[in-house]
């Protein structure tokens, strides 16, 4: 365990473009963030993409951003994501993992 407590966490916002809404992507990414054990929440935009904000292990948030950049759902076909905001968080703001609406 590290000692410095100032990074213990991470915490991220992301958007994704490409074909992404009306494929499940907010429910394959819920149940990727459960098995990641990261936190944090997904939502659809009216411009088509998909927006939310990852908080966790920064190994783990570092696996969630891979998911959201190359995997994604089954059907989905995503054409690029841009993250912002990371920075150092001391402890999780979000608990658990949910669909805003």
């Amino acid at each position: 365990m590290s000692s410095d407590a100032g990074d213990k966490y991470v915490s991220v916002d992301f958007e994704v473009f490409g074909n992404v809404q009306g494929v499940c992507f907010r429910m394959y990414t819920e149940a990727e963030a459960e098995k990641l054990g990261v936190t944090g929440w997904v939502k659809n935009t009216r411009q088509g993409t998909v927006v939310g904000q990852v908080q966790g292990n920064p190994e783990k948030v570092k696996e969630m951003k891979y998911w959201l950049s190359k995997v994604g759902s089954p059907s989905s076909r995503i054409t690029r994501t841009e993250f912002s905001n990371e920075k150092p968080i001391t402890k999780l703001e979000i608990h658990g993992f949910g669909t805003r609406y």
